[in-house]
């Protein structure tokens, strides 16, 4: 929704049709400040839960009491590391995050805030026998790093995203969901149940990790964004209602 909500005046309007499709929470990243200070508002009106709030390393570093205001007065309880800068992509560089993510939990929890991390696809390059994902929560406690794994960016990798789902146990509060198709022999990203990712088994290991928010995201589109996340609600609601 990122595009339509670069119009702060849209904000009430999007976040109503959220709602009206189903949805009872919505993740929040990339707000524009007009936007933001609107949110709050807008939030409540709608009557979502904001579930999540994406925040960059820099700002994690620099206002760490900014960040965990700001989520207080939007109600989220989880903040989520998106990605990490460049510079940080390598074992020694996962490693390196893994000795500062403690301090940064712990700047977050008097405020009842939880830190996870969002995977892509880099994340799953091997060194010293093992992916770089791999190393970041072997060397983090569950205490100070939980995990919001996307299905399309582990499969895309070569990965099992239900395999990685069952072994992150206990440490998966979210999980961004969204399809993978092929399209002229092209990876594209599709919403919820259009693609050939195996939902049934997915979901089915969400379950069995005590995930508490499975959110849908897809980054690109091929028709109008809220036509998406409509049809991605119905065929998740359906295989939820299956399984």
């Amino acid at each position: 929704m990122r595009d339509q909500l670069q119009d702060p005046s849209r904000l009430g309007g999007v976040l109503g049709r959220l709602r009206e499709i189903g949805y009872e929470a919505v993740e929040v990243a990339g707000l524009g400040p007009k936007t933001a200070e609107r949110f709050a508002a807008e939030r409540a009106r709608a009557g979502l839960t904001a579930c999540a709030m994406h925040v960059s390393l820099d700002s994690l570093k620099g206002d760490l009491a900014g960040v965990a205001a700001q989520c207080q007065e939007w109600g989220c309880r989880h903040v989520v590391l998106p990605s990490l800068p460049a510079e940080y992509r390598s074992e020694a560089g996962y490693r390196r995050f893994a000795a500062e993510v403690v301090e940064l939990a712990r700047g977050l929890r008097p405020s009842g805030l939880q830190l996870s991390y969002h995977n892509h696809s880099f994340e799953l390059e091997r060194s010293g026998g093992r992916t770089w994902l791999e190393t970041l929560f072997a060397e983090t406690a569950a205490e100070s790093l939980q995990a919001e794994l996307d299905t399309y960016w582990l499969q895309y990798g070569g990965a099992s995203p239900a395999a990685w789902i069952r072994r992150l146990k206990g440490r998966l509060p979210v999980i961004h969901l969204k399809d993978m198709a092929v399209d002229k022999d092209q990876p594209i990203m599709a919403e919820v149940g259009e693609g050939n990712l195996d939902w049934v088994d997915i979901l089915s290991a969400c379950r069995e990790a005590g995930t508490e928010w499975l959110i849908v995201e897809q980054d690109e589109c091929r028709r109008d964004p809220l036509e998406s996340l409509a049809i991605s609600y119905r065929n998740l609601a359906k295989l939820t209602e299956e399984g």
